[in-house]
């Protein structure tokens, strides 16, 4: 996967401290989570709770519920709640990144003085749904820790542009780069496979 060569591998190598990182900024998820990007995560949010005062969470797990849905509205209804029950008790002001694999269900929440702060949903599309639904060989465990890591440092830039910061611990623009070139790669793939859908009914044609 782009992103995981671009950011992952710049961190480093496995050692004793990054392997065994416990970072108050990850409410849940660390078996599903690569350690070198729990302790990048660690890093970004203390710099940025140290410089603007705002706690960014991540909460990544397998499941939100047990059992099946008679419908999405019910679902969904569940997924709401109990992410309301997450953020309850978070002191703001806070932004939080949820992620359910099995739900393939993945939010960002806010505190009521941050809403207007980061942009959700450029950050949803452009940055984390893209690595999630990506289908190359790579594993669910090194997308989950990819998507994860370029969703919580896009919503720190934005946070912290908003307040007028500068994150050293910022990874810039390597997570934009590598959904900007995922995106090509997969026009790309549709464009040429029009082309060569044309081809094939115009040689049919001619025979």
């Amino acid at each position: 996967m782009l992103l995981f060569l671009f950011t992952i591998s710049s961190i480093g190598d496995i050692n004793s401290t990054i392997l065994n990182i416990d970072s108050r900024f990850l409410l849940k998820g660390r078996d599903n989570i690569d350690p070198r990007v729990v302790y990048k995560i660690d890093t970004i949010g203390s710099e940025l709770y140290d410089k603007s005062g705002i706690n960014l969470y991540l909460y990544a797990v397998d499941r939100y519920g047990v059992g099946q849905f008679s419908s999405m509205e019910q679902k969904i209804s569940y997924i709401r709640d109990f992410e309301h029950n997450i953020t309850r008790d978070l002191e703001a002001p806070f932004a939080l990144l949820t992620l359910s694999i099995d739900d393939t269900h993945v939010n960002i929440l806010t505190s009521e003085d941050l809403k207007s702060a980061i942009d959700k949903d450029s950050i949803l599309d452009r940055h984390i749904v893209p690595l999630l639904a990506s289908k190359d060989k790579n594993s669910l465990y090194a997308k989950v820790s990819a998507a994860m890591l370029n969703g919580y440092a896009s919503i720190a830039d934005e946070i912290a542009e908003s307040r007028g910061i500068e994150l050293k611990s910022s990874i810039g623009n390597s997570g934009a780069v590598a959904s900007t070139i995922w995106r090509v790669f997969m026009y790309s793939v549709v464009v040429i496979g029009l082309l060569l859908y044309t081809y094939a009914v115009l040689r049919s044609r001619r025979d």
